[in-house]
């Protein structure tokens, strides 16, 4: 019997690499792999539906669930996670020196709905006491102009998102000193070209992170991987042979990390950095399924509603085919 043929979309990650190169099969499919970058992937799915199956932000997945039609179903396979405490840079001349300077600030978002701003506002709010109403956030393109929102949102009153002028961009404006403060997956390119103008406002971030991650055990979700709902529908069965396969992919690249003979990763110090994340975030320090990640999960799911992102707080149950929270035992 010929094998299901579906695609997609994803970055080239060490966790499902071994799909992108064909080394692990999946149940029933046959998979094409388009190794593409995160904001192509969900550009083009999100307005297209292009894909089959792509990698999405945890955000905008959330989001469309509240839609008339929902498009997408996830499996609770996570390609990215990142702490976002690295993320927030500020206008040397802003005045911002600790996170609560940020209060009553202008504040530039590539996206409002983006997941790291997302988890950076929460975290801002539970942790520093920065109310998400307390500043006013000003979306656009951070180093092209005329960037929008992929989704449409409503906001409530209190949360103020303008739109920057289309000829200019969240880089230059925190140069100038038209924003006080950027939070951004990418570091601008003006953190680089104008490091007398734009700092980071956590310059030891590394220490901030580990103590967020100590204090509440979170290392936070960025994407998930989601299914095009008709694609779902007339087979079910997916949602369990790729939850299947991208957990065989991560497996081998734990064993890559853990690998002390050569070195598979160029890092001069990756077995003590190994080391290290294990002693502190656990051997599986990377979990995907639903259970490992509930506290992670509801955390973000809480922040959505607070922004004005969600209709209601939804649970992290709603959020994945049933067929993909459990598995058969002997």
């Amino acid at each position: 019997m010929a094998k299901l043929r579906l695609t997609l979309a994803c970055w080239n990650y060490d966790r499902t690499r071994a799909l992108l190169e064909e080394r692990i099969s999946v149940d029933g499919i046959e998979l094409n792999y388009l190794n593409l970058v995160v904001e192509e992937t969900f550009f083009r799915m999100l307005r297209h539906r292009e894909f089959d199956v792509a990698e999405m932000s945890l955000s905008s997945y959330t989001i469309s669930l509240f839609g008339e039609d929902p498009p997408f179903i996830a499996i609770p396979v996570f390609p990215s996670r990142s702490f976002r405490h690295s993320c927030i840079y500020v206008n040397a001349d802003s005045g911002i020196r600790e996170p609560k300077d940020l209060i009553g600030k202008r504040i530039g978002n590539p996206e409002y709905q983006m997941t790291a701003p997302v988890w950076i506002r929460g975290i801002l709010s539970d942790e520093y006491g920065v109310p998400v109403t307390s500043a006013t956030y000003f979306q656009g393109g951070e180093e092209e102009p005329g960037r929008p929102e992929k989704l449409p949102l409503k906001l409530p009153p209190e949360i103020q998102v303008r739109s920057i002028p289309l000829d200019r961009t969240l880089s230059a404006m925190i140069v100038s000193g038209e924003i006080d403060a950027l939070y951004a997956t990418r570091a601008p390119s003006t953190f680089k070209t104008a490091p007398d103008r734009v700092r980071r406002l956590l310059e030891n971030y590394p220490a901030a992170e580990r103590e967020y991650f100590q204090k509440t055990k979170i290392f936070p979700i960025m994407h998930v991987i989601v299914i095009r709902r008709d694609v779902y529908e007339k087979n079910p069965w997916v949602a369990q042979s790729l939850y299947k396969a991208f957990t065989l992919a991560q497996r081998e690249a734990y064993e890559d990390l853990r690998e002390t003979a050569a070195l598979k990763v160029m890092l001069p110090w990756l077995v003590w950095h190994t080391e290290e994340t294990e002693k502190m975030l656990g051997r599986d320090f990377w979990p995907y399924g639903l259970e490992p990640n509930l506290h992670n999960l509801s955390t973000f799911l809480r922040y959505s509603f607070e922004q004005g992102l969600s209709k209601r707080q939804l649970t992290p149950k709603e959020l994945f085919a049933p067929e993909s929270l459990e598995s058969f035992k002997i």
